[in-house]
């Protein structure tokens, strides 16, 4: 089921999104959701290609595995840059 958020924008964003939504012919509700949704696509999740990569290197999903164990451990230090 759908869920609904609100999320407050200036009138200045407001007109931003709603001139944009217009030339897309969207609602500023979709079109928000939409770049929200591909934003993360791109950005946060690996696509496909990159999965095969890192699934193809069994030493990376030996390291990445053994990662998690010692996070989930709490094994290591968090080093703040």
């Amino acid at each position: 089921m759908a869920k609904v958020v609100t999320l407050r924008l200036t009138d200045t964003e407001y007109q931003l999104y709603a001139r944009a939504a217009k030339a897309v012919q969207r609602s500023v509700s979709n079109l928000i959701n939409h770049l929200a949704q591909q934003k993360l696509e791109e950005d946060i999740f690996a696509d496909q290609s990159e999965m095969d990569e890192i699934l193809g290197s069994p030493e990376l999903v030996n390291a990445l595995q053994q990662g998690s164990q010692d996070a989930a451990q709490r094994k290591g230090a968090f080093v703040d840059v």
